[in-house]
C-alpha cells in the first residue's frame, strides 16, 4: 500500500467549472486507476465541497485519513498562460499530528510540504517512514509564489529531498528555485542526498530523465515523450509520480528484500517509459483524468 499525504482542493476553471484537484489527491487518485491500494492523509473543510471530495475519493478507490477544519474547503481557480495551467489560491493548511499507517511508501509533495503549521505534521510522517524503513517519495511540484524568496524555497526542496528514496523535479519547478540554472546540473546535485537513490527529472513535451548511482558511477537514461493529441497538462505531472510508484511497488523495487530501486539502463528505461504512458494519456484528456490500468496497453508497465 502506498500513502500519499498533503493538499485536497477544488479547481475552479476559467468558466467556473469546478473539479477536485490538488496535486497529491491527484497522484493519489492516479495510484487508484492503477489499481495500487492507496490512502491520503489530508484535511477538509465541513461544506458541499468537502462532500464532494470525499465522493470523489471513494469513487476512484482511494481511502481517505482527513481532519476536519471548520473552514471552507480549499480552491483553486486555474488560468492558462501559453497553454500552460497556473493557479491563485484559497488555502489554509493547518494539518495535525498524524500516524503513518502500515504501507510500503509515503509520497509527499506540493503545498502540503510549504505551507505551516501542517508542512510540520508532513515532515513529521517522512520521520516516522523513515524510523520504520519505510519508501520516501517527494516531489516539490513548486507553485508561485514561493514562500520566503527562491533562495528559501530552494533550501526546503533540498531539505526535504535530502530525506527522500526517490525525488521527481520537473524543467518548470528548477525554473522557478534556479532561475538560469542548467536542470541536469540541479537533478544531480538532489542526487547526493544522503538518502536519495533516484531522481527524475520531468522535460514536459521534451520526456524525462533519470538518475541514479551505479557500481559504475552515475546512470543517466532518458526517454521521449509519448506522442498524443495534448487537451491540457494539467495533473500530468502526477499521473507520472503515481506510475513510478506504481511500477516500483508491484516490481518490489521499495526496501532490501525485492528487486531495489532500477541501476541497469534497462530497467530504468522501463520504469520510465511506463511513466511517460501514462502522462500523456492524462494530457489527451481536459483536467487531471489519469488513465484506468484498463486504458492502457497490454503488459503495462513491462
Amino acid at each position: 500500500m502506498i500513502v500519499v499525504a498533503g493538499e485536497a482542493l477544488v479547481d475552479i476553471g476559467p468558466d467556473g467549472t469546478e473539479s477536485v484537484g490538488g496535486s497529491p489527491l491527484n497522484v493519489a487518485v492516479a495510484l487508484g486507476h492503477l489499481e495500487t491500494p492507496t490512502v491520503l492523509i489530508t484535511e477538509l473543510g465541513n461544506d458541499a465541497r468537502a462532500a464532494s471530495i470525499r465522493t470523489y475519493l471513494h469513487e476512484h478507490d482511494v481511502e481517505l485519513v482527513a481532519a476536519t477544519t471548520g473552514r471552507a474547503s480549499a480552491t483553486a481557480a486555474v488560468r492558462f498562460t501559453d497553454g500552460e495551467p497556473a493557479y491563485d489560491l484559497d488555502l489554509a493548511w493547518t494539518l495535525p499530528h498524524q500516524v503513518l499507517p502500515d504501507c510500503d511508501a509515503l509520497h509527499v509533495g506540493s503545498l502540503g510540504t510549504v505551507l505551516e503549521p501542517g508542512r510540520m505534521s508532513v515532515l513529521d510522517l517522512v520521520e516516522q517512514a523513515w524510523a520504520r524503513d519505510v519508501f520516501v517519495s517527494y516531489d516539490p511540484n513548486v507553485r508561485e509564489p514561493l514562500p520566503g524568496g527562491a533562495d528559501q524555497a530552494w533550501r526546503d526542496v533540498e531539505s526535504l529531498a535530502d530525506r527522500s528514496h526517490l525525488v521527481k523535479i520537473s524543467d518548470q519547478d528548477i525554473a522557478l528555485l534556479h532561475p538560469g540554472a542548467d536542470p541536469d546540473d540541479i537533478a544531480r546535485s538532489l542526487l547526493g542526498g544522503e538518502r536519495t537513490e533516484l531522481v527524475i527529472r520531468t522535460r514536459g513535451a521534451d520526456g524525462a530523465v533519470g538518475y541514479v548511482e551505479t557500481a559504475d558511477g552515475l546512470l543517466v537514461v532518458e526517454v521521449p515523450v509519448t506522442p498524443v493529441a495534448v487537451v491540457d497538462t494539467i495533473g500530468a505531472g502526477d499521473a507520472f509520480t503515481a506510475a513510478v510508484l506504481a511500477v516500483l511497488l508491484e516490481t518490489g523495487s521499495f526496501g532490501d528484500f525485492g528487486a531495489g530501486i532500477p541501476r541497469e539502463q534497462d530497467r530504468l528505461r522501463r520504469l520510465l517509459t511506463a511513466a511517460a504512458e501514462v502522462a500523456a494519456l492524462s494530457c489527451g484528456r481536459p483536467g487531471a483524468a489519469p488513465p484506468s490500468r484498463s486504458q492502457l496497453r497490454p503488459g503495462w508497465p513491462g
